[in-house]
């Protein structure tokens, strides 16, 4: 798998001088990333919440480990796979899950990376890659297919309301998953990227060459300014989208003046505005399509 940079930027880019600033993260890693500068990173408690770190059969029986926030009001709650950034299950993607969770969802965390390694503990970019690079198509599809399996056999869950979402590289994953599973009902892709980057091995689907699989609405989430998904693959995607008839009634939002990562409030590219308003879609959208 081929990656010039997490999101695939193209190395001869003259970013501004902001972008530049943003970029730097995926130089230095996430170990690196928080200092007072990111003082403002959300922190959500676990009051009323259960948190586990389970294990379960993820692609090709391997037990994967993953990180668990739930209700601890007893009954049937809507469940949310929550899929990480290349920095693997940190700090910022357990957080996301327990706000999920506040809001009354179980949200599960797959460690996708585990069999390579912890990229969160990692300063440099290229054994961060490596790690990200081990974890191809199959091996997506087989993780999540296992997270589904997961919450289906447990008794807190309704089995009927499922849904993902993911950031960055999960972000990529929400659509691929959506492409794939029936059992699913909504996913919410966080700047994801949509089309293959010329040259990449192995030859793989990328959520544009499967857009007329879509079982679930996805909503995309997307930042104008992104560098490494540029307007024209987002376009690229809606024109998939309606060629394929559109048939789930996905949409893909775009904020003008946010960057890549926009959500992730640990990175000086975090927009407070626009994280609030995608926040506010995704939970809207997850209830108009039944996983609330």
């Amino acid at each position: 798998m081929h990656l010039a940079t997490p999101e695939g930027t193209p190395p001869d880019l003259a970013p501004n001088r902001r972008t530049l600033l943003a970029g730097s993260i995926f130089t230095i890693g996430y170990a690196a990333a928080l200092s007072p500068a990111q003082a403002s990173a959300i922190e959500t408690d676990s009051e009323g919440l259960i948190i586990e770190e389970p294990s379960f059969e993820g692609h090709a029986g391997y037990a994967l480990p993953a990180y668990v926030a739930r209700p601890a009001k007893a009954g049937h709650h809507p469940a949310v796979i929550v899929v990480n950034e290349i920095f693997g299950i940190h700090a910022y993607i357990k957080d996301t899950c327990r706000r999920l969770a506040k809001a009354g969802y179980v949200a599960i965390a797959p460690d996708y990376f585990d069999r390579a390694g912890d990229p969160s503990t990692l300063q440099d970019f290229g054994e961060i890659r490596k790690i990200v690079g081990t974890a191809g198509y199959e091996q997506q599809i087989g993780d999540t297919g296992g997270a589904l399996a997961y919450l289906q056999a447990q008794s807190y869950v309704a089995h009927k309301k499922l849904a993902i979402t993911g950031f960055c590289w999960g972000g990529s994953v929400v659509w691929l998953a959506c492409e794939e599973f029936s059992s699913l009902k909504a996913g919410a892709a966080w700047y994801g990227r949509l089309v293959g980057q010329p040259g990449a091995t192995p030859p793989r689907p990328w959520p544009v060459d499967r857009a007329g699989d879509l079982k679930a609405p996805v909503l995309g989430l997307y930042g104008g300014l992104d560098q490494g998904i540029p307007q024209v693959d987002v376009e690229a995607m809606r024109a998939a989208l309606a060629k394929a008839g559109n048939k789930t009634k996905s949409e893909i939002v775009v904020y003008p003046e946010s960057q890549h990562g926009f959500h992730a409030d640990y990175r000086p590219s975090y927009d407070a505005v626009a994280a609030k308003d995608g926040w506010a879609r995704m939970l809207a959208w997850f209830k108009a399509n039944g996983v609330a």
